[in-house]
């Protein structure tokens, strides 16, 4: 076998709209595969037809550099620290808009009028409350069970309680998007009731999309709970900067799932499992727990970073598998981080250590010459653990804002004339032929 340098070149025809291929030669064969062109300018060839035309397949471990669909949701250029949602820059969106403005932008394509979002945000709101009978469902699942076991446990079981047709229209996909969206929230903050023996606060009417989901989770029948509007941006501002990310691990499973057109309850919940992995959803946990460790232990900040890179650890909240530039949610979230922890009565020591590692990792060559530049889990916890959640709820509120990338992307695969079963490849590297041997002569 051999194989040559792919070469880029336009179609016999020559014309100038003619779509660019490429050609590589694979056992003294050429072979063509058209390049597709985003919108931004990236590039990637379509060899959907590579095993049929040649036998060969790619490989690539992890699926870095495997385009698996495409998609007009989200644009990022990791070398840039750019992310936008149908186009419009985060930092934008952050400055300017809410979660359920910017869920909907995401869900259907376009930010809403005034009465499109008041249509939304009612819907929603109605949405909230969650079927009586699935209370059985908590009171029968152990008190210690971490709220994520819960949660992918009960949005698996909405289907029984909220059935879906396999032809279902417009109509059904709204009522669909509105339940998961709103009910996410009221089932995390009930997953949590539980789990400290508290009785469930159900949302009203009266309470907007976070403030609904911070009175469930704090208030309690001998307990008010006073809203602050900081507070109440910074956990809203938390779910917009998680609403999408593209093709990430939880996304691909939600795509992989929904592909064999599975109940979008499965699906979800599929997506829900996939983001409960340490190296995903629960990167902001290990954190915390990182920062504590550090203040509990007595070392410096420096005294730290020093042992790490001697015993070349991991730096937690630094780097991003995509981003080889600073996180553009990190820097929108480590202002709120400032504006929550000055707050009266906020103490939060793990910040200031926090400040420190960002400081020293921010000019050691150690760091810079690795692209390892603060993300958005290390902020992110911070604020959270500063208005009150406990660790084991981090990746639940990461759900919770991740709820309308995750629909809008099965939504958009759903339509798509290209969408068919997921069904990646392998090179089998186990045992060659060899038979089958009897009991007695093993």
């Amino acid at each position: 076998m051999s194989a040559k340098k792919a070469r880029t070149k336009k179609s016999a025809s020559g014309g100038a709209d003619a779509p660019e291929r490429v050609t590589m030669r694979i056992e003294g064969r050429d072979h063509e595969f058209p390049i597709v062109t985003g919108t931004e300018g990236e590039k990637g060839i379509d060899i959907s037809s590579l095993r049929a035309s040649t036998g060969y397949i790619t490989l690539d471990d992890g699926l870095s550099n495997t385009g698996s669909c495409e998609s007009t949701i989200t644009f990022i250029d990791g070398e840039r620290g750019v992310l936008r949602y149908r186009g419009i820059p985060i930092e934008e969106l952050a400055e300017h808009s809410t979660f359920t403005e910017t869920a909907y932008l995401v869900m259907y394509g376009e930010l809403p009028n005034r009465r499109e979002l008041e249509i939304f945000s009612t819907r929603l709101n109605a949405s909230s409350l969650i079927h009586e009978d699935m209370r059985h469902f908590f009171t029968g699942l152990p008190g210690h069970a971490h709220p994520m076991a819960i949660l992918t446990t009960v949005v698996a079981s909405l289907s029984a309680f909220y059935p879906v047709s396999d032809d279902m229209g417009k109509d059904d996909e709204d009522r669909i998007v509105a339940n998961l969206i709103s009910q996410v929230r009221t089932l995390a903050a009930c997953s949590y009731k539980m789990s400290i023996g508290e009785p469930f606060v159900y949302p009203s009417y009266k309470r907007k999309f976070v403030e609904n989901f911070l009175y469930m989770m704090f208030a309690s029948p001998v307990k008010n709970y006073q809203l602050d509007p900081d507070i109440v941006r910074a956990i809203d501002l938390f779910l917009l900067l998680h609403a999408d990310h593209e093709q990430n691990c939880s996304t691909s499973t939600v795509r992989m799932a929904g592909s064999s057109l599975a109940n979008v309850y499965a699906v979800v919940s599929a997506g829900i499992s996939a983001l409960w992995g340490r190296l995903h959803g629960g990167a902001n946990q290990a954190v915390i727990e990182m920062l504590e460790g550090i203040q509990a232990s007595g070392i410096s900040a420096a005294g730290y970073v020093a042992r790490l890179k001697a015993d070349k650890e991991r730096l937690m909240g630094f780097g991003h598998r995509v981003y080889k530039a600073y996180d553009p949610r990190a820097k929108i979230l480590r202002e709120y981080c400032h504006r929550i922890l000055k707050k009266p009565g906020m103490d939060a020591p793990a910040f200031d250590i926090a400040l420190e590692l960002e400081e020293i990792a921010l000019r050691d060559d150690y760091f810079l010459s690795r692209n390892l530049y603060p993300n958005v889990d290390f902020y992110s916890g911070l604020i959270l653990k500063a208005v009150g959640f406990p660790v084991n709820m981090f990746t639940v509120l990461f759900a919770i804002g991740r709820m309308p990338g995750w629909l809008a992307q099965w939504r958009e695969m759903r339509h798509s004339e290209r969408s068919k079963i997921a069904r990646p490849r392998q090179i089998y590297k186990g045992p060659a032929l060899r038979h089958f041997v009897p009991k007695d002569e093993r």
